[in-house]
C-alpha cells in the first residue's frame, strides 16, 4: 500500500515540478528540479520514519512502503521520476 501511495504522490509531484520548472521558474530550472527532488525524498524518508515511529502494524507497512517506493522508482526509472539524475532534465530530454 505504501509503494502505491508513493507512486501516486511521486507522479503528481513530478508533473508539478516539471510545470513549475517550465513556467514560473523557467530561468532557474535547476532550483525547481532540486526542490522537487528534496521534497520527494523528504516525503519518502521523513514521512516513512515518522510512520515507523508510530509502531503500529499499518503505519510500519506504510512507512516502509514509502521508502521502498522511492528506491524502486529511482532504480527502475534511472532517477528520472525522483529527480536523482538531473541530466535527463538539463540535457534536453524534457
Amino acid at each position: 500500500m505504501g509503494i502505491v501511495a508513493y507512486v501516486v504522490v511521486n507522479f503528481v509531484l513530478f508533473l508539478v515540478t516539471l510545470s513549475v520548472a517550465d513556467g514560473i521558474a523557467s530561468d532557474h530550472k535547476n532550483v525547481a528540479l532540486i526542490g522537487g527532488a528534496v521534497i520527494l525524498a523528504a516525503i519518502a524518508f521523513g514521512g516513512g520514519t515518522l510512520l515507523l515511529l508510530l509502531r503500529k502494524p499499518w503505519s510500519r507497512g506504510l512507512g516502509l512502503g514509502l521508502m521502498i517506493g522511492w528506491a524502486l522508482l529511482t532504480i527502475l526509472t534511472a532517477g528520472l521520476c525522483t529527480g536523482v539524475n538531473p541530466s535527463f532534465y538539463t540535457d534536453g530530454m524534457f
